[in-house]
């Protein structure tokens, strides 16, 4: 599952072609307002036709480069999840375009459920009915042992229903191409498709590397090593989800923000909250790493925990990035953000090919570190000579190595007294020291936030 789910991204990268990126900025200034969304939307629902029938015909060299023989039907499901994934892109970017965040969550939300409840239904509950009554009339539906087959439906049904509830947004665009106006989009977002391609080699291809290249060992097959880092690399998950929330509402911010004035205070500001955010969250997952690995039902897979604490950085540096990559969509210089995404990618190619062998799923941890960094730093040095925005970087990056320090504090004391109660003691109070540190620091920009603001004032009159 973990190596189709790694091939997936690859393909959506290719059916969206940069145009929710595009769509937002166009959105922003063009003139022709009206037409940006149906010439968007036509133009997608277009190449999604064109592209799913191209990769059904092309499903067998598929199977074979996944090393998915046994299970051709597999990519068959994947092609059209991504394909109705794709059709649900734009309609989702509409509502976060249209402030929407409510219906945008409740939908996400939803499709997540959804997708859920029949993974139980078809893992669970579906099996234990058939063992009581093998003539039930759900038999139809059973297939022994099917797996990871039974993931695929599910993400297949959740798929479909989602674009049935963003129906509204989908059918309302009108049958009107403007030609001028697409050319003029697809120039913005090619550059991306290269961006977007050499991303997912950096979040994702490691765990196809890790399968081709990784030595078995008496304990592990490789199959068990990918699982293993695919397993330890969901415990990033805090820090990943809120990067994916903040860049659902950050982009169109950002673009709405480069029409007002000196907005490069704002996205300096924006940095900086980030920052403390992800630092903090940080903390919250390696100092409690006794509590998170129980995420992982399997014990023989805490073997691989090592792994958290490096990817959790790489993470922080990706968040960054993303907020770094706004001087080059405003600038429409996408071509940078492929150029930097592509350093990113041989970086991650270099040290996978080179050191997976030996070192497994370490190698891609270091990887994903040394590729994000690098992105973070290359992307900084060059917008600022672009597009100058007043980071407090020396501040930022106190920041970063203070929680990195933080970190190894906590190693060393638990090392000397290994005692449950105390690890999470100690976790606790160093947390609340770095809390208490940061809003000292930052106690006047913080008053400066409305809600914070109004507790203040409120303590002050009490």
């Amino acid at each position: 599952m973990s190596t189709l789910y790694a091939a997936i991204p690859f393909l959506n990268v290719i059916f969206t072609y940069g145009m929710e990126t595009a769509y937002f900025r166009f959105v922003q200034k063009d003139t022709h307002k009206n037409d940006i969304y149906s010439t968007s939307m036509i133009s997608m629902i277009g190449s999604t036709i064109f592209l799913t029938g191209a990769l059904l015909l092309l499903r067998t060299n598929l199977t074979h480069l996944l090393k998915l023989q046994n299970y051709p039907e597999f990519i068959t499901l994947s092609i059209f999840i991504i394909a109705l994934d794709t059709l649900t892109t734009l309609p989702f970017a509409k509502l976060r375009q249209d402030g929407r965040p409510r219906k945008f969550a409740v939908i996400r939300i939803l499709s997540i459920t959804i997708n859920i409840i029949f993974i139980y239904f078809f893992l669970s509950v579906l099996p234990n009915i058939m063992a009581k009554n093998p003539n039930s009339f759900l038999g139809f539906m059973y297939i022994k042992d099917y797996g990871v087959g039974y993931v695929i439906i599910a993400n297949l049904i959740a798929s479909f229903i989602t674009l049935i509830l963003l129906s509204k947004e989908f059918f309302s665009f009108k049958i009107r191409f403007n030609t001028v106006l697409w050319k003029r989009m697809i120039v913005y977002a090619l550059p991306l498709i290269l961006a977007g391609f050499a991303g997912m080699i950096n979040e994702t291809f490691d765990r196809i590397m890790l399968l081709w290249w990784t030595r078995p060992t008496p304990e592990f097959d490789a199959e068990t090593q990918v699982g293993i880092y695919s397993a330890c690399y969901k415990l990033s998950l805090l820090i990943t989800l809120f990067i994916q929330a903040f860049r659902m509402g950050a982009e169109p911010f950002f673009f709405k923000q480069a029409e007002q004035e000196n907005p490069q205070r704002v996205y300096a500001r924006v940095m900086k909250f980030f920052v403390i955010t992800i630092t903090t969250m940080f903390l919250l997952v390696t100092l409690y790493l006794d509590i998170w690995k129980y995420f992982i039902r399997n014990e023989k897979m805490w073997v691989g925990l090592k792994v958290v604490p490096i990817l959790l950085l790489a993470n922080m540096f990706l968040g960054i990035y993303y907020n770094l990559a706004i001087w080059y969509k405003i600038t429409h210089k996408t071509l940078a953000g492929a150029y930097i995404t592509i350093i990113g990618a041989v970086i991650t190619l270099i040290i996978n090919y080179f050191f997976i062998p030996n070192f497994s799923y370490m190698a891609c941890a270091w990887a994903t570190f040394a590729c994000y960094g690098s992105m973070m730093v290359v992307s900084f040095i060059w917008g600022q000579r672009e597009y100058r925005i007043p980071y407090a970087w020396r501040k930022l990056c106190a920041y970063i190595i203070i929680v990195v320090l933080l970190f190894f504090l906590h190693q060393a004391l638990i090392h000397i007294w290994h005692n449950r109660y105390f690890n999470l003691g100690l976790a606790t109070l160093l947390l609340f020291i770095y809390v208490w540190f940061i809003a000292t620091v930052e106690r006047k920009d913080f008053q400066r936030l409305p809600v914070v603001g109004r507790f203040f004032k409120d303590k002050v009159k009490s």
